[in-house]
């Protein structure tokens, strides 16, 4: 069981990084770029630069509306003492 946590970790640690890294290409230009491009690779061998436009594009249509938020209640008013 001790495998499968450690294996899990690592997986995860590794989505978290390529998100990061994902970010960070957006807004990247030049030499920062390629070397951003080249960790990716390192990480996940078969990413395109399409899979990323691709998925940024369907994150745009699929947004959900948001639920308005509701009114507190009015708070009641304290019964007087007799």
């Amino acid at each position: 069981m001790i495998e499968r946590q450690m294996e899990l970790s690592r997986r995860y640690m590794r989505k978290d990084k390529m998100r990061k890294l994902k970010k960070k290409l957006v807004a990247a230009s030049g030499e920062a770029r390629e070397k951003i491009l080249y960790k990716i690779k390192r990480l996940s061998p078969s990413w395109t630069e399409a899979s990323l436009t691709q998925s940024q594009n369907q994150v745009a249509t699929v947004k959900e509306p948001r639920e308005p938020k509701r009114k507190a209640p009015a708070p009641r008013a304290k019964a007087a003492k007799a």
